[in-house]
């Protein structure tokens, strides 16, 4: 298995990113209301990102309140199918979320949080087939995950709470070391992991209320 090798190590106590919650608190979406399915099965039909950019770009200001609506559907639809279901090209837009954008009013009664999770665990399967060298997904969502349960993975500088918790590492841009040597510095860094290096941080603790 390439990539997630080292992470299929580490036991099932410490690996386990399927609480509602932590999807709610790291990302800020709903996990509660009606469920997102039927649309995840279709694989055609997708648009290019240059093409929503160039279209709805930037919206008129003296746009009418239908054309705010359209670019705000638009907007969504960029968000959905780059941030929380993206594939791995990343530059793709499906229109499986043409349903879901038609209503605006009703996109919050969701369980998105759900869905996402849900896509991410789809995306870790398929990344652990040999074959498969590329992991898609909400990764924010993951890798937000990741700082908040191991402190010893967390970049230094970013100790301020901010909501949703996933901000918190908006500004966070990694070194640009070479592929190679980064790669093998967080395989041994997983390997070298202890039981006291984890922690279980409640979402009730006071910082993050």
């Amino acid at each position: 298995m390439p990539g997630l090798y080292h992470l299929t190590r580490l036991n099932d106590r410490w690996f386990r990113l399927d609480e509602a919650l932590d999807v709610a608190y790291q990302l800020g979406l709903p996990v509660d209301g009606r469920y997102v399915s039927g649309c995840l099965q279709v694989q055609k039909y997708a648009v290019n990102c240059s093409w929503f950019q160039e279209t709805f770009g930037e919206c008129p200001e003296d746009a009418d309140e239908e054309t705010v609506r359209r670019y705000a559907r638009a907007y969504i639809m960029m968000l959905l199918g780059t941030q929380l279901f993206a594939d791995k090209s990343g530059n793709r837009i499906h229109i499986r979320w043409l349903p879901y954008v038609t209503r605006l009013e009703e996109l919050g009664t969701y369980s998105w949080g759900s869905a996402a999770l849900a896509w991410l665990y789809r995306c870790m399967c398929r990344v652990a087939n040999r074959h498969v060298v590329k992991l898609a997904g909400p990764l924010q969502l993951l890798q937000s995950w990741i700082f908040w349960r191991f402190p010893r993975f967390r970049p230094a500088g970013y100790e301020t709470f901010s909501w949703p918790l996933a901000s918190r590492w908006s500004g966070y841009n990694p070194s640009g070391s070479e592929k190679g040597p980064r790669v093998a510095m967080w395989r041994l860094r997983i390997d070298r992991l202890q039981d006291r290096e984890f922690i279980w941080m409640p979402y009730s603790s006071p910082d993050v209320l």
